[in-house]
């Protein structure tokens, strides 16, 4: 039997980024998840804080050069990848002139979130979506982390569920304790939409969105998902348990790779 796929969309991933909660899970479980015999990808943002020169993040020309467009601008979607060489696998970098590069991660240097941090969100998952589909890569599951990959879950089940490399890919949302703490721009709803996607699908979500609100939509269309941390708002937790989908509460350390790998096998219905 081949070995499932696992892709990881995370918002940080130390070294590149400083060590948070979210970057040393970015950093850990995609190699624990492949030393237990799994096929990876993993993506995050390419912040402008990530050193390009320090970390031998290179362009990867074939995978470049389409646009993405939010409120009818197009936007360039620039791959980039780095290789951790001692743990045999690859980081692929989203990048973006006007999103990402010259500016920090989702705030500025006086602490300011970014107006635009939903279109940045929109932008970063579409623009994995897109380069999965151009690696022609199938995966199993997908695992989300962090809120800037919280609208893929919607993504997959309602503008890409036609797709090959997405038709039978399982969505984990994992829920974090700390977002963004202001609201998205009051046009969020309608900048989401893409293909096939209509407000009714964005009904769970109040305007104008704030974290909870976000995470919210991400559990909606989740198959599976993870209370990352221990302080991670009760109302979020039971809105998933209401949608009778299945949730794993908080792991530790130790034990956290392996309630992954039982919450996507019990999702993908294989048996130990």
């Amino acid at each position: 039997m081949s070995a499932k796929k696992v892709l990881f969309i995370t918002q940080e991933i130390t070294p590149y980024v400083p060590e948070s909660e979210l970057s040393l899970i970015g950093q850990n479980l995609p190699q624990a998840i492949q030393d237990k015999g799994y096929e990876i990808r993993t993506f995050m943002p390419k912040w402008g804080n990530v050193n390009e020169r320090r970390n031998q993040l290179h362009e990867v020309i074939r995978l470049s050069g389409m646009n993405i467009i939010i409120d009818d601008t197009d936007h360039p979607l620039i791959i980039k990848v780095a290789s951790i060489q001692a743990a045999r696998r690859q980081v692929y970098f989203i990048d973006n002139d006007d999103y990402f590069q010259h500016r920090l991660m989702t705030t500025d240097e006086e602490g300011n979130e970014y107006e635009d941090n939903g279109e940045r969100a929109i932008f970063y998952a579409r623009g994995v979506l897109e380069t999965v589909k151009k690696l022609r890569w199938c995966p199993d599951i997908i695992h989300c982390h962090g809120w800037m990959s919280a609208v893929v879950p919607l993504y997959i089940k309602k503008a890409y569920q036609d797709e090959p490399s997405f038709r039978d890919s399982k969505v984990v949302f994992s829920v974090y304790g700390e977002g963004f703490k202001s609201n998205l721009a009051p046009n969020f709803k309608e900048q989401v939409l893409f293909r096939d996607i209509t407000l009714d699908d964005l009904k769970m979500m109040e305007s104008p969105a704030n974290y909870d609100e976000l995470s919210k939509l991400a559990i909606s269309y989740s198959d599976g998902v993870i209370q990352n941390s221990e302080n991670v708002n009760a109302d979020i937790i039971d809105y998933a348990n209401k949608l009778n989908i299945p949730v794993t509460g908080f792991q530790t350390e130790d034990a956290y790779a392996d309630a992954c790998k039982d919450l996507y096998n019990k999702i993908l219905g294989d048996a130990e």
